[in-house]
């Protein structure tokens, strides 16, 4: 496809499968979904719901600083969760990186199970300018 090129962070972790870490087309970025593993380890961030967001907040953020955009430029994400009783403490992790008149349109969904047992993932979708 014309236009289309892979975006990658040394800073997040490489992809488990065939697919780029996100794929920028035209004026649009398109994460793939990121789980809390360590980038350089490739093992899952110990530390349960809160640190294993956090990790996912810095994939994201560094995906993002790979395209020269930052938190404002996300447009939609979506939250996979194992559990939804992790919801709050998810919520107040994430919502630390937008402003009320940045934040994206957001789904979030608990899901039977992720990726080397992570307890969150999160994609998402950004406007380049």
């Amino acid at each position: 496809m014309q236009g289309k090129k892979a975006i990658t962070s040394m800073e997040a972790p490489a992809a488990i499968g065939p697919y780029s870490q996100a794929v920028q087309v035209e004026d649009w970025l398109f994460i793939s979904g990121q789980i809390p593993l360590e980038p350089k380890s490739g093992k899952l961030v110990a530390g349960g719901i809160a640190a294993q967001a956090e990790q996912v907040m810095a994939h994201l953020g560094a995906i993002l600083k790979a395209a020269d955009l930052t938190f404002d430029a996300l447009v939609k994400t979506t939250i996979y969760l194992i559990d939804l009783k992790d919801f709050a403490v998810v919520n107040e992790i994430y919502g630390r990186y937008f402003s009320v008149d940045s934040a994206p349109a957001r789904a979030t969904v608990q899901v039977a199970a992720l990726p080397k047992g992570a307890l969150i993932e999160i994609d998402g979708v950004a406007r380049c300018p």
